[in-house]
């Protein structure tokens, strides 16, 4: 059997019975990777000998254990800017190109302590800034299923190996669609959970204050199976939240009756490809027919989150790559007079186009006489944000939208037009300014492409949104639709 092609559910139930060996899993995950991957560009670091090395190590393990522990010998990705022991962690940029970690992530570590099987590093744009994998300093990420196209981004290289068939599960990061934009992109089930419902420590910092650590998976079964092992209250992460943290997989089968799904208005405006608006509003009609009730809203200032977040993120993103002197660790210039050379040169040539801009971007809306004018007032602007979502779920439990605006972009169509790229992702900025979860599951195709469905839950209620997803790709299942490589 082509084991590449299982859900981690169906992985980990072959592994409990026993009918499977980790190695056995691995060899299928490495050999499909040795055809594809070159043709896709997923990882910046292939581990896959490694990980067949480490899968034999616990064939061993597995005759003698009683209790398996949940993620044993299950293979997951990372993206590059998570940071992971003794494994590179380049974060696809110039300037951290040979970094290699002493410390694991909260995450890694509790994915350790399940016996999972770490990979590769997937790559991303630099500093997790963009929406393409275009900006990435080493290579651009093709699209599975059109060679030609962007894997959306930041987390093209974890979504694109998902949707591939390289590995059943992988990290992503969040900041304002970095993992839902591209899980929409690649025909994939891509989760971010609420802001501090999973440590950020380790997780490389662009704005501290949006990003959040989540999955991809081929099913939503798997999304809430991953969401249970890297939850929880962190001691090292002062923004970790300390939440009960539910069985999320109970959520699982329960299906939609009663349950209130609001459409806000202000994400089916101009702009909204007809064919995409169609799509997720039959997807809605769906869930009626399976119980729910469908319910107009209005959020009036979403539509001002685009705007709002790229000067908070940039803002954000400018004071934590200060960091980054060539002093301390790093690229540094080969040559240089003194000292503030050393500094410029080296953060010229280390950093990209696209993260040198939202350093200046961010630089200007922090200094004196222009913090007031955009920084305070984008700030107040999330405030409103976070209320329209507040007010919203008072009259509905889940609200559901499209994605993204269109499918996957061709490579290079938006390199050279910074503010269509930003537009890609209008529907999902909001959910990070509010801090609210928010998941995507593919709903459908056009021309051949995948379309996103996005549906954003109350603060801390995963649950009801993987109970509401899990209920939709029961009826439309895609998790078995692999593109043709």
């Amino acid at each position: 059997m082509d084991l590449y092609k299982k859900s981690v559910a169906e992985l980990i139930d072959l592994l409990r019975k026993k009918e499977v060996k980790p190695s056995e899993i691995i060899e299928s995950i490495k050999s499909r990777t040795s055809s594809i991957e070159p043709k896709i560009e997923s990882y910046v670091t292939d581990l896959t000998d490694e990980a067949l090395e480490y899968g034999r190590k616990l064939d061993d393990e597995l005759i003698k254990l009683k209790e398996i522990p949940v993620l044993f010998g299950i293979p997951i990705a990372i993206k590059d800017n998570i940071s992971t022991k003794n494994i590179r962690t380049t974060c696809s940029s110039k300037i951290l190109e040979n970094y290699i970690p002493p410390f694991d992530a909260t995450v890694i570590e509790k994915l350790k302590e399940n016996r999972y099987i770490i990979t590769g590093k997937t790559n991303l744009d630099e500093f997790a800034m963009g929406s393409s994998t275009e900006n990435s300093a080493f290579f651009v990420t093709k699209n599975p299923w059109d060679l030609e196209r962007v894997p959306g981004g930041s987390s093209g290289g974890s979504a694109a190996a998902v949707s591939a068939g390289l590995v059943p599960a992988a990290l992503g990061s969040d900041t304002g669609g970095s993992i839902r934009q591209p899980a929409a992109f690649c025909g994939v089930v891509g989760l971010k959970p609420t802001y501090g419902r999973v440590s950020r420590y380790g997780l490389v910092a662009f704005a501290s204050s949006l990003d959040q650590i989540g999955t991809f998976t081929r099913t939503v079964e798997d999304a809430a199976i991953i969401l249970n092992v890297i939850s929880g209250k962190d001691e090292k992460d002062s923004t970790s939240a300390n939440k009960e943290v539910p069985d999320f997989t109970k959520y699982i089968g329960k299906g939609v009756k009663g349950i209130k799904i609001g459409i806000p208005e202000e994400f089916f405006v101009e702009g909204l490809d007809p064919k995409i608006k169609e799509m997720v509003m039959n997807s809605a009609k769906l869930l009626e027919k399976e119980g729910a009730e469908l319910v107009s809203i209005s959020m009036p200032t979403t539509k001002y989150a685009i705007e709002a977040y790229y000067i908070i993120a940039p803002s954000e993103a400018s004071s934590n790559l200060a960091r980054y002197d060539s002093v301390r660790y790093g690229y540094r210039t080969s040559e240089y007079s003194d000292l503030e050379e050393m500094y410029s040169k080296s953060r010229d040539e280390g950093f990209g186009a696209e993260v040198k801009r939202r350093i200046m971007l961010g630089t200007y809306s922090l200094s004196s006489g222009y913090y007031d004018a955009y920084y305070l007032k984008a700030q107040k602007v999330r405030t409103l944000i976070y209320k329209d979502f507040i007010n919203a779920f008072k009259e509905v439990d889940v609200i559901l939208t499209p994605t993204t605006p269109d499918v996957a972009f061709k490579i290079g169509e938006k390199v050279d037009d910074p503010i269509q790229m930003y537009l890609s992702d209008i529907f999902t900025v909001s959910v990070n300014m509010a801090g609210v979860p928010g998941i995507s599951v593919p709903c459908g195709f056009k021309d051949g492409l995948p379309v996103g469905l996005q549906l954003i839950g109350k603060p801390f209620d995963e649950g009801t949104i993987l109970q509401v997803a899990d209920t939709f790709t029961k009826v439309k299942d895609f998790s078995k639709e692999f593109p043709d490589i």
